[in-house]
């Protein structure tokens, strides 16, 4: 029989592998505890991660149309490859590219534009309604999914060198329902599929992708119809990127010195570091490499040239300061009653009678009013800028009548007012415009693959909720938009430049993200 003292260990033995057990089950529970813990802190962060933050609500999440993802395939591109995109004012056009697997971006789909407003011209201040022009960069923090306007995203005006000259403005917006105060207006469905195209971009690991807003497709046809327009130091700044992109088909660096544009600058041979820019101040040192140098000189003295002929052979200069508000593209003119594609191609019903009866690409509100004018005053509404030109002055017409237009019968008339024959431009009878070269499009080697995209990105944009149009409707939209019908033939792309193996020598796929303001509250 055990003493009294055995016992006694006995027990101590027995407690102590109790408490240790204990310990150990409390040291289990703790880590548990703390598993939890850094999983829910982990699922939280994940809240404000690019992924979640780009495709947090039905909208935002629409995945890419299958007639699309077959189209990116048939042109040797990927879902996820990087994207640019291009926007023209007067032919009210956007267009997306994507960049294929050989490295190079080809024109993947062009979207009519609802909406835009102001002149042909950059942005100069807030509430001029211009919308702006220029090269801007569009990282996921600048995504909208819980747009007002359905989806959006900030252009990034004004950029560095909108701002080395003083330029103010905001929340100037790629978005949807086709109204604009100093925006790029899509259809719902159009900004869907844009903003789907974009996201997916960003989740394949680009950074940023590159916005290139003009006047006018940048063709000498175009160039010598508005040579005398006061902004054309700025639109053949602007040109040399456009040149740039055509020659290379890759997305051209931008940098900003002396109050410019730089496009693919890189350091000198004899350089340790790479140049560094600044809009305002001196431009370092720099250079381009050569065989850009010599594929862009080619293609501007080939377009000088032609421009200089089309002058020549007495192509009319277009018309400034009309006082119209805009334009529209006429696929959406053609659908309103008296529709007007303002300072867009086609003038006030032109040829809308032929496009009449083709489908438009989306929904089109019906508080979208068409391009009217003139606009009295920046900051003035345009319905009250209406009112007034209407109570002094008859209706402001884009194409202005000719000369003997008052000798004009009865059914000439009637026939101007039904849309069957418009009133012919003053800058009319323009010869056919010539065919210009095809620009050159350079070889080079491929660039390595983009990193991927942070985790660290802004948070969710706050929801822009100021309307611009006092007669808007608050009818809400269902949360998803069908598919786009495919685009009628007046508005069909153009066929993309065929392919080359590899990339320019010194060029890069993605532009480094500048640091833009991305708040979310009007549009102007």
């Amino acid at each position: 029989m055990a003493s009294g003292h055995e016992r006694y260990d006995w027990g101590a033995r027995i407690a102590r592998r109790v408490w240790s057990s204990a310990l150990t089950y409390c040291s289990l529970v703790r880590a548990l505890v703390t598993s939890v813990a850094l999983t829910a802190g982990v699922l939280l962060a994940g809240c404000n991660s690019d992924e979640i933050s780009l495709a947090n609500n039905a909208k935002a999440n629409q995945p890419v149309p299958p007639k699309l993802v077959a189209d990116m395939a048939e042109k040797n591109m990927d879902l996820q490859s990087p994207m640019l995109v291009r926007l023209f004012k007067q032919e009210a056009e956007l267009e997306v590219w994507k960049q294929d697997r050989n490295g190079r971006f080809a024109l993947l789909k062009t979207y009519p534009i609802c909406r835009w407003s102001g002149d042909l011209g950059p942005k100069v201040r807030e509430g001029d309604r211009q919308a702006p022009e220029g090269f801007y960069s569009i990282s996921p923090a600048q995504m909208n999914p819980q747009s007002a306007y359905y989806l959006s995203f900030n252009t990034g005006y004004p950029n560095a060198f909108d701002k080395a000259l003083g330029r103010s403005g905001s929340q100037l917006m790629v978005h949807g329902d086709c109204s604009s105060r100093g925006c790029y207006a899509m259809t719902d469905e159009q900004i869907a599929e844009i903003y789907s195209l974009g996201r997916e971009s960003f989740f394949g690991g680009q950074r940023a992708f590159q916005l290139q807003a003009y006047p006018f497709k940048m063709t000498p046809l175009n160039m010598a119809r508005h040579r005398n327009n006061p902004n054309m130091p700025f639109w053949k700044m602007i040109k040399e990127g456009y040149d740039h992109f055509e020659v290379t088909r890759q997305e051209p660096k931008v940098d900003f010195c002396e109050k410019k544009y730089v496009f693919d600058a890189t350091k000198p041979p004899d350089a340790a570091k790479d140049p560094v820019f600044e809009a305002s101040a001196k431009c370092p040192a720099y250079v381009i490499p050569d065989e850009v140098t010599r594929a862009v000189a080619e293609k501007q003295q080939a377009d000088q040239a032609e421009t200089a002929k089309l002058i020549a052979q007495g192509t009319p200069v277009a018309r400034i300061n009309t006082g119209i508000d805009g334009g529209m593209n006429k696929v959406f003119a053609s659908k309103l009653p008296d529709g007007s594609t303002g300072l867009s191609e086609g003038g006030d019903g032109q040829g809308l009678s032929l496009v009449a009866l083709s489908r438009a690409p989306g929904t089109i509100p019906s508080h979208v009013n068409p391009p009217r004018g003139p606009v009295t005053s920046p900051d003035e509404p345009l319905a009250a800028s209406l009112a007034q030109a209407q109570a002094s002055t008859p209706a402001t017409r884009v194409a202005s009548a000719a000369p003997n237009a008052q000798s004009d019968g009865f059914f000439s008339s009637l026939a101007r007012k039904v849309g069957l024959g418009g009133a012919a431009d003053t800058t009319a009878s323009n010869p056919p415009p010539a065919v210009p070269a095809k620009p050159k499009i350079i070889e080079a080697k491929r660039s390595d693959p983009v990193a991927a995209v942070p985790k660290t990105a802004a948070a969710t944009p706050k929801p822009d909720t100021t309307k611009p149009d006092t007669t808007k409707q608050a009818a809400a939209r269902p949360p998803q938009k069908p598919a786009l019908a495919d685009p009628p033939p007046a508005t069909a792309p153009a066929a993309a430049a065929p392919a080359k193996d590899g990339m320019v020598a010194g060029a890069q796929p993605i532009v480094s993200p500048n640091s833009f303001d991305s708040r979310f509250q009007s549009f102007r």
